[in-house]
């Protein structure tokens, strides 16, 4: 695992958050929480499966070593899968700035030996298994980047035009 492409994808993270949260600060609250047919079905809910599932990932991370990024208060309680993560698109907004602040604090703190541990963790459901962390780390990213698309879905279905999503518009 290269870690200059564990920066890339940390930044890339950043900055298209940035970008798709313009949209989304110029959704109406009805539109915000307006219903399409996938399983997450509205921006609203595809914005917090994002946000807890990168919380939950960070947390798992730091089951790893010991990681300066998990003493930021926002990890002091514990998010699960079934709750709502923020009452606003404001305070989404401010919650996935500090989220993805604390996504590149952890990817700084990495090192070449971390990427070929493995981690046990224990899922959502129970289940307890044992991968990668390099490879884990890739799947937190691809997550995002898989439901980020369906929010540009979403927006175009609604008839606002986006393209927020280029990886390519940071490369050096």
């Amino acid at each position: 695992m290269d870690k200059d492409i564990l920066n890339l994808l940390a930044s890339y993270n950043t900055e298209v958050n940035k970008k798709m949260n313009i949209f989304i600060k110029m959704l109406k609250e009805n539109e915000w929480e307006q219903e399409f047919k996938g399983y997450f079905n509205s921006i609203k809910s595809m914005c917090n499966h994002i946000y807890i599932g990168d919380f939950n990932w960070l947390k798992r991370f730091s089951k790893l070593r010991s990681f300066n990024y998990i003493s930021n208060d926002i990890f002091k309680k514990d998010i699960k899968f079934t709750e709502l993560a923020f009452s606003s698109i404001d305070e989404y907004i401010e919650k996935r700035k500090l989220l993805d602040k604390s996504i590149t604090d952890f990817i700084n703190e990495l090192n070449d030996e971390d990427m070929g541990l493995k981690l046990t963790y224990v899922d959502s459901r129970g289940d307890e298994y044992k991968k990668n962390f390099g490879g884990l780390i890739i799947h937190m990213f691809n997550h995002q980047t898989h439901h980020r698309g369906m929010i540009s879905l979403y927006l175009e279905e609604m008839g606002i035009a986006n393209d927020f999503s280029n990886l390519n518009s940071i490369l050096p």
